[in-house]
Order: structure tokens, then C-alpha cells, then sequence
């Protein structure tokens, strides 16, 4: 059974405790707690390969971005000039075979390095949205399975990060490495007034389609979402979880929705996903 587990985790970075606003770090913690148990059941699945789709990642118009980096290096800043700094090692072996067959089954991707053709100096810096949910697993957990980065597009049609979801499960059941797939997704970002985005009525309907999804083991629901339903929600989400709809074609797998909230303007779902 080589991918044996995914999840649906958030990555605000008042998640990590070293970079909350001590003020609202109690806001967070419903959500911190639950993302602790999602690490420990990676680290219990002991896997080889982690797979993370991130949305703050490379962002290549029309294309979805695989990183073939060796190395993947990032730090996030907090008050009073808290840092925190990750480093991971990257399975090139990996992202470089779901590069082929995603483009056998004409996906578009684009491969991606940065520095180096190889060595230290390939080293991708490493978005917000891959290090907070692997601070968790990477450094409290100290799992120590290589990662295979991955950005979807927004621009092309959603039924394509599905079908990259699909590759992505094709690849882990022809495989022997056990695999976890992380989808590192904000929710709606449009819950207050007082937030960068505003605030719609759509943002909470939004949260509670996917929660309903979840809890119903029916993720694959979020494509029949309209494109005007979603930009008024204003979600970071739909794109990562279409790849794990797609995973689940191929692997079958159960949802469980282990907690919601909404510490901010923006939801935060953390799910769990086993074979069924």
C-alpha cells in the first residue's frame, strides 16, 4: 500500500508557537493541536517520500510546477524578530518520475530547479505554505522522508489538478516507496471586514461545503463549485485539495475532518485521509 495517508492541513504561520502574536496565540490553538496529531500520524506511518502541495510555491502561469531541487531551505519571521528555519532534502528521483508521467498524460507541467544543477546549491527557497505544515513533521516529529514539492495552477481547468492528483496515485500504487500526500490549504480568506480581503457571505458557505465534504467522504465534490462562488470566498484551497480528489479516484481512501476555525479572516481545516 504505498500511499497509505493524506491530509488536509492550514499554514498560517501563528500555527507555529514561535511565531505567534502572544495576544491571539489562544486563537490558534484548537487548530495547532490538530495539526500535531496529523504529524504524529505521519511520523507513525513512517513513510519514504512526502509529497506537499503548496499554493505560495512556484507559480507558473498555465502550468502546474514540480520542484526537482535537491534541497528546499526557508525561514519565517515573528514578533519581536522570533525566526524560525527549515531545510529539506528534496526526492528528485520522485519528482522527476511524476514529471514524466504527468506529461505522458499531457498535464501541464514544468519541472523546476533553482541554483545549482545539483549538489548544496540546489536549493528551491522554500514558501510559507511547505514550511509550516512540515515544521510540524520535519522538526517536532523529526520525520526524516524526502519531499516532492508541488504548485498548482489556478489558470488552467480544475479537472487538470485532478488529473495530477490521478498521476500522483498511479505513480504511488506502481511504486514501493510509501508515500504521504500533504494539500497545504488556507480556506476562505473572506470572513471579516476588517481583513486584507474583505468579507462575503460566500467565505463561511465555502468552509462548510468542503467540512460537509469531508465528513461525507465525498472531496471529489468541490469541482461542481462555480468560478464566481469561489472568487467571492476567496479560498487558497480548491486547487490542492483537486489533487487529493484526484488521489482518491486512484486510491481509495476515508476523510475525517478533525477540526475547523476561524482564528482570523480566513478558515482553517485540518483532515486526515486513510485507505478505506
Amino acid at each position: 500500500m504505498p500511499l497509505d495517508y493524506a491530509c488536509i492541513v492550514p499554514h498560517g504561520s501563528d500555527i507555529i508557537p514561535q511565531l505567534a502574536v502572544r495576544k491571539t496565540d489562544h486563537l490558534f490553538e484548537k487548530t495547532r493541536e490538530s495539526v500535531r496529531k496529523i504529524a504524529r500520524d505521519i511520523r507513525d506511518m513512517k513513510p519514504d517520500l512526502i509529497i506537499i502541495a503548496s499554493p505560495h510555491n512556484l507559480r507558473l502561469q498555465n502550468n502546474i510546477a514540480i520542484v526537482t531541487a535537491e534541497n528546499s531551505t526557508g525561514q519565517l519571521y515573528g514578533p519581536g524578530g522570533t525566526k524560525v528555519k527549515l531545510s529539506l532534502k528534496c526526492d528528485r528521483e520522485s519528482a522527476e518520475d511524476l514529471l514524466k508521467e504527468s506529461t505522458r498524460k499531457q498535464l501541464p507541467v514544468v519541472g523546476a530547479n533553482y541554483g545549482t544543477a545539483e549538489g548544496l546549491g540546489s536549493d528551491m527557497p522554500m514558501d510559507w505554505g511547505v514550511l509550516v505544515p512540515m515544521w510540524f513533521v520535519s522538526r517536532e516529529q523529526r520525520v526524516k522522508a524526502r519531499t516532492v514539492i508541488v504548485t498548482p495552477s489556478r489558470e488552467i481547468p480544475l479537472r487538470q489538478n485532478i488529473g495530477f492528483g490521478m498521476a500522483i496515485g498511479e505513480m504511488a500504487e506502481k511504486g514501493r516507496k510509501h508515500i504521504v500526500f500533504v494539500a497545504s490549504a488556507d480556506q476562505a480568506h473572506a470572513h471579516k471586514k476588517s481583513g486584507p480581503y474583505g468579507y462575503h457571505p460566500s467565505a463561511a458557505n465555502y468552509d462548510q461545503f468542503v467540512s460537509r465534504a469531508i465528513q461525507e467522504n465525498h472531496i471529489g465534490s468541490i469541482s461542481r463549485l462555480s468560478k464566481r462562488f469561489v472568487e467571492e470566498a476567496k479560498p487558497d484551497s480548491l486547487w490542492q485539495m483537486a489533487m487529493l480528489a484526484g488521489i482518491i479516484r486512484v486510491v481509495k481512501m476515508r476523510g475525517n475532518l478533525l477540526s475547523y476555525d476561524v482564528p482570523t479572516y480566513y478558515g482553517m481545516i485540518c483532515a486526515s485521509f486513510v485507505r478505506a
